[in-house]
């Protein structure tokens, strides 16, 4: 009995222990904060559905572990159901608390298109794509850069994606060789660059400051070396870099 209750107890341990390391941390973004809110809120769901099959097994574990005439369980109807009926709630609530994240505009950018009935498929250069509203970096990857141009003042970066903070932005995004993925952790963005087609990816950031970017997708030898950096800058920073540097390839402004 004394074994059992240790074993309890430092499960109990375990698990609060992980949630309390599973506190939130600001995030910068929208994009970060719809995932984060996810993980965690899905996490929550299931430690106590995990604690409760744990006991189950160390309760069969210890009652049963020297039973030498084992009997196959009767049928109980009631059983049935409810663990049917608990398997769908939970499986409903993951699918709906799913479905809440992938709708927002921020995490599928198209539902922002749809409201103004248009698509962000079937064009052949960036100067095809619909207005969105938002200011708008156009990048592209190849083998193994990124390069980020800046429609209305013709800038160009590479490696270095530069944004104002505060304010909706949109990437749209192509490669030119193979197929890349923008990734920037710290603040929840990840988007497909395919060869020939563009993808869109929306965010807003908080706070000035520098969030690396990789590419989460394989493209060949080079993979691993292709990183850049999303600059965030104050608006005011961000319209005069543009005005000075029209027309040339020009290095990010100072986010500090």
């Amino acid at each position: 009995m004394s074994s059992r209750r240790t074993t309890v107890a430092f499960t109990a341990a375990a698990l609060s222990t992980l949630l309390a390391l599973t506190g939130t941390v600001a995030a910068q973004s929208p994009n970060r904060e719809l995932i984060d809110g996810l993980e965690y809120q899905l996490l929550y769901a299931a430690l106590p559905l995990t604690l409760f099959v744990l006991m189950i097994l160390i309760y069969a574990a210890v009652k049963f572990h020297d039973n030498d005439d084992p009997q196959p369980t009767t049928e109980d109807p009631s059983l049935e159901i409810t663990w049917t009926a608990a398997t769908a709630i939970i499986l409903l609530f993951v699918g709906l608390s799913g479905y809440s994240v992938l709708v927002n505009p921020y995490i599928s950018p198209s539902q922002a298109l749809d409201t103004d009935n248009q698509s962000q498929e079937g064009f052949d250069s960036f100067e095809d794509l619909p207005d969105t509203g938002d200011e708008e970096v156009h990048v592209r990857g190849y083998q193994w850069e990124w390069q980020a141009t800046y429609p209305e003042a013709n800038v160009t970066t590479e490696n270095q994606i530069v944004i104002p903070a505060n304010e909706d932005v949109t990437f749209w995004l192509t490669s030119d060789d193979v197929i890349h993925s923008l990734f920037v952790p710290d603040l929840g963005v990840k988007q497909d660059a395919f060869p020939g087609d563009y993808t869109r990816a929306r965010t807003i950031v908080d706070e000035p400051g520098r969030y690396d970017v990789v590419c989460a997708e394989f493209c060949g030898a080079g993979h691993s070396r292709m990183q850049g950096e999303i600059v965030v800058v104050d608006s005011e920073t961000y319209d005069q870099w543009l005005s000075e540097n029209e027309g040339t390839v020009a290095e990010a402004p100072d986010p500090d």
